[in-house]
């Protein structure tokens, strides 16, 4: 009785599932979603694990997301069949992870991720309360207790389209409200990469995130150092592609989350002139995002970065260095900070570098340099930052038109238009053309002056 009493109060793991909770059971008519809505593949699986005599529901944000009228990108399974069993059972699957292990299962081209109930004990702990081992198995009711927020906790049952919900979930999600499963704080000593989480939901669902869930964040904000900066990144990615990117810089930097733990989302708030040029960035990825279109992480990254990169360029050309060189300088200085602290992939920081270095290249319109920068890989890319450069009039419009004019027209036009083109002298940050040195008298053509 005192043991069970203790659990309840301190909210320790197990205590709910100790306490039998019986869960709330909503049938289709009180929440809309039927069966079709599901994919192929998601439908399939569970099916086939009920008929094999497991249970089996569709969880997490795809519930979420179907309950919102959202149509879900992925889907994922949750199932009392251990990942052997679920191995058995598709041919076209794979045993993946170590920490927990989870099965990848193939139908056509879907992947869906099916995990076996987490069980409501934790393995080992370090000092700060993060979870090292985490490979217990349980029931519905513990994989529910364990899983972050009310919203996510939620269990779709195709077979008789349900929705089995443990904590409230349906209520807050009415309510448009996050709220943390357990006692926020210890949760995120659990895993701190869930403070991340809370903000970018947030952010997405355009949800507000419960007081008892908030308040821990900022003492807690200090924990995210401990985590490698690889799984950082990943959750970075997962903001920016969020489908709300700038609301959820935005909320990371008022939760005091960017300052300190994310340098390069930091840098974007406080560099001048960045705030609104990223914005315009990240308004043009959401659009595209919503419309299920590719979205380039170096073109993002390169936007984020950029006002660092060009403030310093700008000084140095000010100071008298030559245009390109100062370039290079500046992106040298910008990455050197980066790299301390926060280390891009080389896959993503060298798209990020090639865009920056093309932008010089827009200012020469003269002889077959058009025709030849036409050709580069990046040109497509790099036109697309200098048209967002003209929005926030960081050059002139006329060079952005004069481009896009080029690109569609024929060759005798192109030829027309590189002759009309104005010398009105070296722009800002542009180099300036050097001049010819005079041969010397005898000397062969191609060669110095005895050099």
């Amino acid at each position: 009785m005192i043991r069970k009493l203790i659990r309840r109060v301190f909210d320790l793991p197990g205590a709910r599932s100790r306490q039998g909770i019986r869960p709330k059971i909503y049938p289709v008519t009180q929440h809309g979603v039927h069966r079709d809505r599901l994919s192929f593949a998601a439908l399939k699986i569970t099916t086939r694990l009920q008929e094999a005599g497991f249970q089996a529901y569709v969880v997490g944000g795809a519930v979420r997301d179907l309950m919102l009228g959202v149509d879900p990108k992925d889907f994922d399974v949750a199932t009392n069949a251990t990942p052997e069993e679920v191995h058995h059972l598709f041919r076209r699957s794979r045993i993946i992870g170590r920490r927990f292990r989870i099965v990848h299962v193939m139908v056509g081209p879907e992947t869906i991720e099916v995990t076996t109930f987490r069980g409501g004990e934790v393995g080992d702990k370090n000092e700060t309360g993060r979870i090292m081992a985490d490979n217990t198995y349980g029931s519905q009711e513990e994989d529910a207790h364990r899983r972050d927020f009310t919203v996510n906790a939620l269990f779709y049952d195709p077979s008789d389209e349900t929705v089995i919900d443990y904590h409230h979930g349906v209520k807050d999600l009415n309510a448009k409200k996050l709220v943390m499963i357990g006692q926020p704080a210890r949760r995120y000593q659990e895993d701190p990469v869930r403070m991340l989480r809370a903000v970018r939901l947030a952010a997405k669902l355009g949800f507000e995130i419960d007081e008892a869930t908030q308040k821990p964040i900022r003492s807690h904000a200090h924990l995210l150092k401990n985590e490698p900066p690889a799984r950082l990144f990943d959750e970075l990615l997962k903001l920016l592609h969020s489908g709300q990117g700038f609301e959820c810089l935005k909320k990371l930097s008022d939760e005091g989350l960017s300052h300190g733990n994310f340098p390069l989302l930091a840098a974007v708030m406080d560099e001048p002139g960045s705030e609104a040029f990223v914005k315009l960035a990240l308004d043009s990825t959401d659009a595209r995002i919503r419309a299920d279109k590719p979205v380039s992480v170096g073109f993002l990254l390169a936007t984020m970065l950029w006002h660092q990169v060009y403030n310093r360029w700008q000084r140095r050309v000010e100071n008298g260095e030559k245009s390109v060189g100062a370039l290079l300088e500046a992106m040298a200085d910008v990455e050197a900070l980066q790299d301390n602290d926060f280390a891009i992939p080389r896959r993503f920081s060298t798209t990020m570098r090639e865009i920056w270095m093309l932008q010089p290249r827009f200012e020469s319109r003269s002889g077959q340099r058009p025709f030849r920068f036409l050709e580069q890989p990046r040109f497509r890319a790099a036109y697309d930052f200098l048209a967002l450069r003209a929005e926030v009039g960081e050059v002139d419009r006329e060079l952005v038109d004069w481009w896009t004019r080029f690109q569609s027209a024929n060759d005798d036009t192109r030829l027309d238009m590189i002759a009309n083109v104005k010398d009105d002298g070296p722009r800002a940050g542009a180099q300036r053309k050097r001049r010819r040195r005079k041969k010397a008298p005898g000397a062969a053509d191609g060669q110095g002056n005895g050099a």
